[in-house]
């Protein structure tokens, strides 16, 4: 057996602990409390759990983030670990879905997306300087807003992540595939004003911004292409203010995903140039892509094939897939930095009530992160 394997299935239930620990700290993104308080939680348990030195990065707009290092760069570009700690579950929902463990299956909110990545993380840390005996450079960034598209936490992750040699990211995998590559996510909010009138009584002196909307809708929804894999989802629509009244405003939120760069422009400033089909009518939009795509380039082959091969002699096969989902590897890979993506748990359910994390599989995905900062 591995060594690594060994030495994590011996800690497994001290793992599973740590595990309980992330989990029963709520911290939804927009709570700035409960993730100040978790963000001096984190910084605490990374000192004697894994030796390294902890900061935290004061945050504004959002919760405090976790900056971990150890070892001493000396020049050497250090390896970066990055995950986020913020869920999308509010305060009070471990009363409806505590945590648990049953049946081989670990259950609670944010457990896979992502609090199980970031404790196999800080573990493969340990495991790397106690059983391997490496001690190296290496940069942990914990970010408290990524559910939200890390409005704050984006220039530092940029930062760290151009200091970096290489970027190992402990966001969840997809059915156990390290994603290497991503879509690009645009958010965009679209305003349509026209002009009220009664609707029995001078239905022709007004303008819908309603029926504006539905037509702008229509064209929207057109843009999905299964060729490209750009996907357009209006999820969110208002307007008007009573049934008898011709509605003189009318607003929607638009979710953009792309693969490719070039599409995502393309996007942007077709949605950027939105008209109104009555040449009264007047649209407004807001937003673009929150985040770039990560796109499958011959770096991050590289690295996958090299993962692969880890995971091959620990004795597990490892396989790749494209995410619909976005994450800040995204905003890693677009500054040319080479990134592996969905390093951490194995489950499913995220952002739902079914979520999960497979028991069995935390010794080996742990492995896995500890054998490639040892030889990468």
């Amino acid at each position: 057996m591995d060594p690594l394997v060994k030495f994590f299935r011996e800690h497994q239930d001290r793992m599973l602990d740590d595990l309980r620990a992330f989990v029963e700290w709520e911290t939804p993104s927009t709570d700035k409390d409960l993730l100040d308080g978790f963000s001096r939680f984190l910084a605490d348990y990374a000192v004697p759990a894994a030796g390294g030195r902890a900061e935290i990065v004061p945050a504004a707009g959002s919760g405090d983030h976790v900056l971990v290092r150890w070892g001493e760069e000396d020049g050497t570009p250090p390896l970066m670990l990055l995950g986020h700690y913020d869920t999308v579950w509010p305060a009070g929902t471990l009363k409806v879905m505590p945590f648990g463990v049953e049946g081989g299956v670990a259950t609670g909110p944010g457990i896979f997306d992502m609090k199980c990545g970031l404790v196999q993380g800080f573990w493969a840390v340990r495991a790397l300087r106690e059983v391997l005996g490496v001690d190296r450079p290496l940069t942990f960034l914990c970010n408290s807003d990524e559910e939200i598209g890390s409005p704050d936490s984006r220039a530092l992750i940029e930062r760290e992540a151009l200091r970096a040699a290489t970027v190992l990211v402990l966001e969840p995998s997809l059915g156990g595939a390290l994603k290497t590559a991503r879509k690009g996510v645009g958010r965009y909010k679209i305003r349509v004003a026209g002009r009220p009138s009664h609707a029995g009584l001078d239905p022709e002196g007004g303008i819908s911004a309603v029926e504006e909307m539905a037509r702008l809708i229509l064209e929207l929804q057109g843009y999905t292409n299964a060729e490209t894999g750009t996907t357009v989802n209006v999820g969110v629509v208002s307007g008007g203010t009573r049934y008898n009244v011709i509605a003189a405003e009318a607003s929607a939120e638009v979710d953009v995903r792309t693969v490719a760069r070039p599409e995502a422009d393309r996007m942007d400033e077709v949605i950027s140039d939105l008209q109104a089909h009555h040449p009264k009518a007047k649209v407004e939009v807001e937003g673009g892509m929150i985040w770039p795509p990560m796109e499958r380039t011959e770096k991050i082959a590289e690295l996958f094939d090299h993962a692969r091969r880890l995971a091959a002699d620990i004795g597990f096969e490892l396989k790749e897939g494209l995410a619909g989902g976005a994450s800040d590897g995204c905003l890693c890979a677009d500054l040319g930095v080479p990134v592996l993506d969905g390093l951490g748990a194995v489950g499913g359910g995220a952002h739902a009530t079914d979520e999960h994390v497979e028991v069995a599989s935390i010794p080996l995905r742990a492995a896995l992160v500890a054998r490639l900062m040892e030889t990468l």
